[in-house]
């Protein structure tokens, strides 16, 4: 009976972190925003791929500090701020951008993963409601978050239809985890806020599941609208992706 009890009170620690860390995006090996400079495509060094951006500096577009983490995020020492002002245009394109895209060989695209993130926004630079942002994305777009140019919520998207939205109000973080198989072609959805753990809240459907291992963006594309551009930023903490059982504590797999 001891024993039957030990095993039912252990079994919701396991729960809360399960799995094991296939590629850490946690900005934990990062001093500055300036050592994504490092990266270039003769010298892939860091845990991200940095160049889809503007031309101006990189603190431009991307910084980094405590401040800009989820509290909660025990496991990562800071979060970063992801900008896009007038200048955040990539490659000629009429979309603003800043996005990175994870450095890795690891199989990130084999088998099932989960691509944790969490997301927030301030009502200072605060995304527009009237032009689409697309986040967290795929190059395919099989799944990602959506925001703005519809209702005015967060979308999760699957399929390239929505399964799940939800209000986006300043200073709450969004924890998401993309339920990806490879094999099963499946996608799922994990959300929590704030401090609270992950939960199932869309189960696996059906997608067109595609990656070649370095098309994940950690960041944010933004479709124009006709009207003038404003200052944007989106708050990311806790970017990693997991192998196994899925970890729900915010601040993800014991070290």
């Amino acid at each position: 009976m001891k024993a039957h009890l030990l095993s039912v009170l252990a079994a919701p620690i396991a729960s809360v972190s399960a799995g094991s860390i296939v590629w850490d995006g946690r900005f934990n090996d990062l001093s500055t925003s300036a050592d994504l400079n490092n990266w270039s495509w003769s010298n892939q060094v860091g845990p991200y791929q940095y160049y889809i951006h503007g031309n101006s500096n990189v603190t431009a577009y991307v910084n980094l500090a405590t401040a800009f983490k989820n509290p909660a995020d025990s496991g990562s020492k800071q979060g970063a701020k992801i900008t896009l002002d007038s200048t955040a245009y990539w490659n000629g394109q009429n979309m603003r951008r800043t996005e990175l895209i994870p450095q890795t060989s690891a199989a990130v695209n084999k088998g099932k993963r989960f691509y944790h993130f969490s997301l927030m926004r301030s009502d200072t630079n605060a995304p527009s409601a009237a032009r689409e942002h697309q986040i967290g994305f795929f190059e395919s777009h099989f799944t990602e978050l959506k925001y703005g140019a519809s209702d005015g919520l967060l979308h999760w998207n699957a399929g390239g239809t929505s399964r799940w939205s939800t209000s986006w109000a300043a200073g709450v973080w969004h924890n998401v985890a993309y339920e990806i198989d490879f094999d099963a072609n499946t996608v799922g959805f994990w959300h929590s806020t704030g401090g609270d753990a992950l939960t199932q809240t869309v189960a696996p459907v059906s997608a067109s599941v595609s990656s070649n291992g370095a098309d994940w963006h950690v960041g944010v594309l933004e479709l124009p609208n006709g009207s003038a551009d404003t200052n944007e930023d989106l708050f990311w903490s806790g970017v990693y992706i997991e192998s196994g059982s899925i970890t729900t504590s915010v601040s993800g797999p014991s070290s």
